[in-house]
């Protein structure tokens, strides 16, 4: 997750950059996958989820268990997700055990459900953050969610959130379809007072990978890059409302960030920003992030369902986190073992060679060149025959009339 707000206000109010305390493997947020029954049909549902039944998910004591081993390991954050987690027997006894073990507990949600007596035991569960996915205004939404009426009831429970005082953000993946509804979302964000807006990248994951074809491209990408610069750039300087914006799934967002940066601010404010960029390190598959799905498999991450590292059922998700895992090592490397045009990357140091989930999906190699990386070869460093150049900052005109902000 690229926080972009967060690294925006580096270039109006720096801070000393953070360093990592302590020995051993980084202690992840961990993305639970309560259940795969869910209300919805989503397009891009990367757990392939529907409204039925499906066998063998965690008993209540396994998911207790499970829970218990999370909080003495001493996870920093914890996402309760699905599926629809709102269906989820034993939703609410496992948020309340969660909340005295973890300093982050969020739910991330279609929104639908969030209404009435549902509503108060959100707000009751002391959830730090609500996310809800919406993927366009009404009827872009309900087609990509497969149900009619989503928009306006994923909306009603945005409205719920915010009537009880919960921190509440949309959640929005990109696509080609959908990509020109970017500006309509962040103008409902400020409409009805939104927390934090997550634009996600598209994930060759679950039915993701079945409609890769509908991926933003590149031009568009871009263009959705700019457009949350600018609002970033706007709250940092007080022109708009505090709006925290997020990206995710694209770590190339922080290296196209970096280059704006340098058009816009002095040497010694980008490299300071650099510095924290790097000290966050891009991609943490593996890393920083961890995922238990529905059957208590545990994955690198929410989208590496092909690979698992072992099963809650019979492991506790210490030990496997801690073990030995082939793959889990080499996502662990610094640098990662990457090749063509992330191999040669100048920049990964800050992306973290990006989601390599999608090289695996269209190449078979996890450490091949990851295919949603829009920069071009100038703006990563390297020549047209994919050797790395020496990189020097960018001088292009600047998108602000002003041409330069300090």
């Amino acid at each position: 997750m690229f926080r972009l707000s967060e690294y925006m206000e580096q270039l109006t109010h720096p801070t000393p950059v953070r360093t990592r305390r302590g020995k051993g493997p980084v202690k992840p947020v961990v993305i639970w996958n309560l259940t795969r029954r869910c209300n919805l049909r989503c397009r891009h549902c990367y757990t392939v989820s529907s409204d039925v039944h499906f066998p063998g998910e965690l008993s209540h004591e396994q998911a207790m268990a499970t829970l218990d081993d999370l909080g003495a390991f001493g996870i920093p954050a914890l996402i309760l997700s699905g599926g629809e987690p709102l269906d989820r027997f034993d939703l609410f006894e496992i948020a309340a055990r969660a909340r005295s073990m973890v300093r982050m507990l969020a739910l991330s949600t279609n929104g639908t459900k969030i209404q009435g007596e549902n509503a108060d035991r959100v707000a009751e569960a002391g959830f730090d953050y609500v996310g809800i996915s919406i993927d366009g205004i009404g009827a872009t939404n309900d087609w990509f969610r497969g149900v009619d009426g989503a928009f306006n009831d994923a909306l009603r429970g945005v409205r719920e959130c915010k009537a009880r005082g919960i921190k509440v953000g949309l959640r929005f993946t990109v696509t080609r379809d959908n990509h020109a509804q970017l500006p309509d979302l962040i103008r409902l964000c400020d409409d009805e007072g939104v927390d934090k807006f997550y634009l996600s990248h598209l994930v060759y994951a679950g039915r993701g990978d079945k409609h890769r074809g509908e991926d933003s491209e590149h031009d568009h990408t871009r263009a959705a890059l700019d457009l949350l610069i600018a609002r970033a750039w706007d709250s940092a300087r007080g022109a708009a409302r505090r709006l925290d914006i997020v990206t995710g799934n694209n770590d190339a967002d922080a290296v196209y960030f970096l280059r704006w940066a340098e058009r816009n601010f002095d040497a010694a404010r980008v490299a300071h920003l650099r510095d924290h960029l790097e000290a966050w390190g891009g991609n943490s598959s593996g890393l920083g992030v961890a995922n238990i799905d529905t059957q208590g498999n545990v994955h690198p991450d929410t989208y590496w369902s092909d690979y698992t590292i072992g099963s809650v059922k019979e492991t506790p998700f210490s030990a496997l986190w801690t073990g030995n895992d082939p793959m889990l090592a080499q996502l662990r490397r610094r640098p990662r073992p990457l090749k063509g045009r992330c191999g040669a990357c100048a920049f990964q140091a800050v992306c973290g060679g990006n989601t390599r989930i999608r090289a695996l999906q269209l190449t078979g190699d996890p450490w091949a060149e990851d295919p949603a990386c829009y920069l071009d070869n100038d703006e990563i460093g390297i020549d047209e025959a994919g050797e790395r150049l020496t990189v020097t900052p960018f001088r292009g005109k600047s998108h602000d009339p002003a041409h330069r902000f300090f």
